[in-house]
């Protein structure tokens, strides 16, 4: 019987630092950093029936909500949610200049 030598292996930590570096990865973490802090900038009542869905270049960010009511509520604080989302983005270096709120998105 032929012995098998297991020397070649790859630590955990390396195949992390190797994806650290990657830029989607990158950009993924960070992404999913700030949709953290979208309770934060809605409030916990709107936060409950709505979600971060995406984010499109030009920072558009779209918004699931679970129903035109709530996009339609959200639409109209959208400013206001704006200058609380803030001091969150800058850290993370990530710019939203607009949210786009779309109850099509809820159950995606």
């Amino acid at each position: 019987m032929k012995k098998v030598l297991y020397t070649d292996f790859v630590t955990t930590e390396s195949l992390v630092e190797e994806l650290l570096e990657k830029t989607e990865i990158k950009k993924a973490i960070t992404r999913s950093n700030l949709y953290k802090f979208w309770e934060k900038a809605a409030g916990t009542k709107f936060a409950q029936k709505s979600k971060p869905y995406s984010l499109l270049p030009g920072g558009v960010m779209v918004i699931a909500c679970e129903n035109a009511i709530v996009a339609q509520e959200l639409t109209l604080r959208k400013t206001h949610i704006l200058v609380k989302f803030e001091p969150y983005l800058k850290p993370l270096k990530i710019t939203v200049k607009d949210l786009r709120f779309d109850p099509k998105k809820w159950g995606a």
